[in-house]
């Protein structure tokens, strides 16, 4: 198939395009720099069109345990949004953790090929498989949770060495088929399990005797010398803790070089100045953040209105459980390797700490000066669903409406806010980096997030509007892999999307090690741990795509 795209006004940053007329050619699903003079199957003319890369949410929760417990535990919010049959779509429903199928309806709909599961438990990985592929129209993957599981706190608290506990990682990232490794709450998801209800940065686990820096630290070191693209993806100690500001430098500073990606950064910048001992961080993260380049960023922007937050962070959330709305939650551990919490949330807009919430998350998206290190979430669905994107697009573009959006929060917490004298306006340029062209370098997807010839044809087409929010809401054409999937907003058909991993090297001698391990603890046996690749691509829609680690190069 031989498709011409004339005349749209290209933003690919990876390629150094910013808003040039041209013209792009696609042949059987893969862009190229021409046709060779061949007659095209198909020609759009996109003249006055704003043409992107597909969209790639780096950090969204639509698989796994969590997320069934989410959808069984809110049947209200299914009943509050339902999605009838229509056209080639299929019924489903749910707002803030909306069915697979309208998850990857509505991602489409919006302009997104892509979206990254942050947290799949290792023994769990196989449900989570299952579930994404069950997600239509977007490719996938998953960062799988370490550093509460037993086996790693074993070997940390006996001071084994780093090549044993790398070998660990890689064989883990491999049988669980993930593209890098998430730490949600480093120990503290097992601290928990034994009556600790903190547990700070320099703070020792009460029965393995190891702190929090220490696992941050060998897990950074051991992603980093296996040569894993995405660098460590931290959820870090004491989220939503007034006064962890402290906790989220000291983390900075004290990983000592190495690559890490700090996840929903908003959840972790709170000060205690002011009368109510709640303020905003956000000027001294971005400071941080600004004056360290190993260090990556994902915002976790909340948006007022109901949601459900669901989480790893066992701890965290049964800290919060009585803030639940409505008043029901969930907390569980499986296989006492990691945990999970599910507690259901409003942010309104006129309470304190929500507002102030709302003005961090934007304070740290306008202070942070590189695009290519601060990337577009809400953390779906813990500070906003996904489908709340163009409202926050529109809020990072145009500062007089979010100005008007300030002048309708807690006035209080505009007062503490310096949101207000913020004059920055994000351009089309710089959203193209932070939700295409940065997230596929961060991912270390070569062929995705740009135009260039041999990247995968994922392409969205959008009519440039004053309003950025109605833009980016309902985009004219969406392709997927060359196929035209999206028109006027609407799907018009329906595909699967790929798998992507990757697989670092390991010493196979770790396998002993963790049978016996498996055979003694667990009641999963290991062969059963390990995920084949015939589980993914036997039903013949997704494929695997392996990309490359750089062992040796980082060692």
């Amino acid at each position: 198939m031989l498709i011409k795209l004339t005349g749209g006004t290209v933003y690919d940053p990876a390629n150094g395009i910013n808003g040039q007329v041209r013209n792009l050619f696609i042949r059987d699903g893969r862009i190229v720099h021409s046709l060779n003079g061949a007659t095209p199957d198909q020609e759009y003319d996109l003249r006055g069109k704003v043409v992107m890369a597909g969209a790639i949410d780096m950090h969204t929760h639509i698989g796994g345990g969590k997320v069934t417990i989410a959808r069984n535990l809110l049947p209200e919010d299914h009943r509050a949004d339902p999605e009838p049959r229509r056209g080639l779509m299929r019924a489903g429903c749910g707002h803030a953790a909306p069915s697979t199928l309208t998850t990857g309806y509505r991602y489409a709909e919006m302009g997104y090929t892509a979206g990254f599961e942050p947290a799949v438990l290792p023994i769990n990985a196989r449900q989570a498989h299952m579930e994404m592929a069950d997600v239509p129209l977007l490719d996938v993957g998953g960062y799988v949770m370490l550093g509460s599981d037993d086996f790693f706190l074993r070997l940390l608290s006996s001071g084994t060495d780093q090549q044993l506990i790398n070998d660990y990682v890689a064989w883990t990232i491999r049988s669980a088929k993930a593209i890098g490794i998430k730490v949600v709450n480093p120990g503290g998801i097992s601290a928990f399990k034994f009556n600790q209800r903190m547990l700070d940065l320099d703070e020792k686990h009460v029965y393995y005797g190891v702190t929090p820096r220490q696992i941050l630290k060998s897990l950074a070191r051991a992603v980093h010398e296996l040569g894993v693209p995405h660098p460590l993806h931290v959820h870090g100690c004491n989220l939503g803790v007034p006064g962890n500001v402290e906790t989220t430098l000291n983390t900075i500073s004290g990983i000592e070089g190495l690559p890490m990606h700090l996840t929903h950064i908003q959840f972790h910048s709170y000060g205690v100045e002011g009368d109510r001992k709640f303020s905003s961080g956000a000027a001294r993260i971005a400071e941080a953040i600004n004056a360290n380049k190993n260090i990556t960023i994902d915002v976790g922007q909340i948006l007022f209105g109901q949601t459900v937050t669901a989480s790893g962070d066992s701890m965290r959330q049964h800290a919060n459980a009585g803030h639940a709305h409505p008043d029901k939650w969930v907390c569980m551990d499986i296989e006492c390797d990691a945990g999970c919490g599910v507690v259901p949330f409003k942010y309104r807009d006129k309470n304190f700490v929500n507002a102030l919430q709302w003005c961090i998350g934007l304070e740290t998206f306008l202070l942070i000066e590189d695009p290519w290190r601060v990337f577009l979430t809400t953390d779906h669905p813990n500070g906003a669903p996904f489908t709340a994107y163009p409202h926050l697009i529109r809020l990072l573009m145009d500062k007089s409406f979010r100005n008007d959006m300030l002048s309708t929060v807690n006035p209080e917490a505009a007062a503490l806010s310096t949101l207000g004298t913020l004059d920055r306006e994000y351009s089309l340029y710089e959203i193209a980096i932070m939700t295409r062209a940065g997230a596929a370098r961060l991912l270390g997807l070569t062929d995705r997030g740009h135009l260039g010839a041999g990247a995968a044809a994922d392409i969205t087409v959008y009519t440039d509007q004053a309003d950025k929010e109605k833009m980016f809401t309902r985009p004219d054409y969406v392709f997927k892999d060359g196929e035209l999937v999206v028109r006027n907003g609407e799907v018009v058909k329906v595909v699967w999307g790929n798998l992507h991993t990757v697989q670092p090297e390991f010493d196979s001698g770790i396998e002993a090690r963790l049978r016996d391990y498996f055979d003694r603890y667990h009641t999963m046996k290991l062969d059963n741990f390990v995920i084949n690749d015939w589980e993914i691509e036997g039903d013949g829609r997704s494929k695997i795509l392996v990309h490359p680690c750089h062992q040796g190069a980082r060692s």
